[in-house]
């Protein structure tokens, strides 16, 4: 898997995070919008089951006068192949 450098995160030249309680550790966020709270899990699984992530974190959500109201996300890091370059 190529990293696309558009979805790269930019941070200043003189940003120091090698504290390790305070380093950064990017996390991308997928949301999975559903007519029901069971769909909403069934679109998370098969998407998950496409990919080569790691799921860190998942909120849950009830946006109300919407078509799709359920909303799961998921917070997840890219799981990379340590031997690509």
């Amino acid at each position: 898997m190529a990293i696309d450098p558009n979805l790269c995160l930019d941070v200043p030249q003189d940003f120091d995070d090698s504290d390790a309680e305070t380093q950064v550790h990017p996390i991308a966020r997928k949301l999975f919008l559903a007519t029901t709270a069971a769909d909403a899990f069934r679109k998370v699984q098969e998407w998950l089951a496409e990919q080569h992530v790691r799921v860190v974190d998942v909120s849950w959500d009830r946006l109300y006068g919407e078509d799709e109201p359920y909303v799961l996300t998921v917070y997840f890091i890219f799981e990379l192949d340590p031997e690509e370059p």
